[in-house]
């Protein structure tokens, strides 16, 4: 029996009622809508990424994915995920940081140690190796590091800290037994804070002004207009030395016709210093 078409014909693909929208609580708003139409059109053409939502309110939301099922009397449902940025939330520009802190310990040099050579009050009455160096008591033979190279006698600081000259110079390391808690130790536990992040933005040049700040350093929660650090993060300078967090990581993605940013900020309790490291 042939088919009989009745009511709407299905060539542009019909919103149904129930579709949905979700917000991810930073601005980024996402949609779930089903169409009905019909499979003896071109129902590909309806499905061109970048395509706005059918709905005026919701225009700003921008087709991402979609899927097809294949039904009965000419008829198919059509799944299409939306995406966008909510006009409410910055101009629809980008959406609001989305940052999570990991806070641990790592191993580092004792050399790199804050109380390593000057006495650090957070820490003991004397500094680990001081900058007074004696060869009373003996230390042991030492070959120089710079020609001629010879054997000499080395230098001692605090705690059995051994040195190749009376000015410091290469450190050889911790050698008297004397001071078992630092003897043959090369390295301690140093607390270290990483940020990890993303955000999406609609234009292509906010992607690369970000990328331009890799490697940068910044005394605030922003690169720029971008922030990137929620409120409950540390900022500030370190006199003498740098701004506190460094943009150490940035990845891009294309989603629907917006652009995801993953980044990562690595946070300096005695900052980036400010010769090595670009300040802005």
């Amino acid at each position: 029996m042939a088919i009989v078409a009745t009511g709407n014909s299905l060539v542009t693909p019909i919103l149904q009622p129930g579709w949905t929208v979700t917000s991810d609580g930073f601005g980024l708003n996402t949609s779930t809508s089903v169409f009905k139409g019909d499979t003896t059109t071109d129902v590909d053409a309806f499905l061109v990424k970048g395509t706005a939502h059918p709905d005026p309110a919701y225009a700003y939301l921008k087709l991402d994915k979609w899927r097809i099922s294949w039904d009965a009397l000419n008829v198919c449902t059509i799944t299409v995920d939306y995406v966008g940025i909510d006009p409410a939330i910055n101009d629809g520009l980008r959406t609001n940081p989305n940052t999570s802190g990991a806070n641990g310990l790592t191993s580092e040099s004792l050399t790199a140690h804050p109380n390593f050579f000057d006495n650090d009050s957070r820490f003991g009455p004397t500094p680990i190796a001081g900058t007074v160096f004696t060869q009373d008591p003996i230390g042991p033979m030492v070959n120089t590091k710079t020609p001629p190279i010879k054997l000499q006698q080395s230098f001692i600081g605090n705690n059995g800290a051994c040195f190749e000259s009376e000015d410091g110079g290469r450190f050889i390391g911790f050698v008297d037994p004397g001071y078992p808690m630092i003897y043959g130790k090369t390295n301690y536990l140093a607390s270290t804070t990483t940020y990890s992040g993303f955000i999406y933005v609609a234009d292509v040049e906010d992607v690369l002004s970000i990328l331009g700040y890799l490697n940068t350093a910044t005394s605030t929660n922003s690169w720029d207009t971008f922030d990137l650090l929620p409120d409950w993060a540390p900022v500030g300078t370190v006199i003498g030395t740098g701004h506190v967090n460094l943009l150490s990581q940035v990845n891009v993605e294309q989603y629907g016709s917006l652009y995801k940013v993953n980044y990562e900020i690595r946070y300096s309790k005695t900052g980036w210093f400010n010769q090595v490291y670009e300040n802005i």
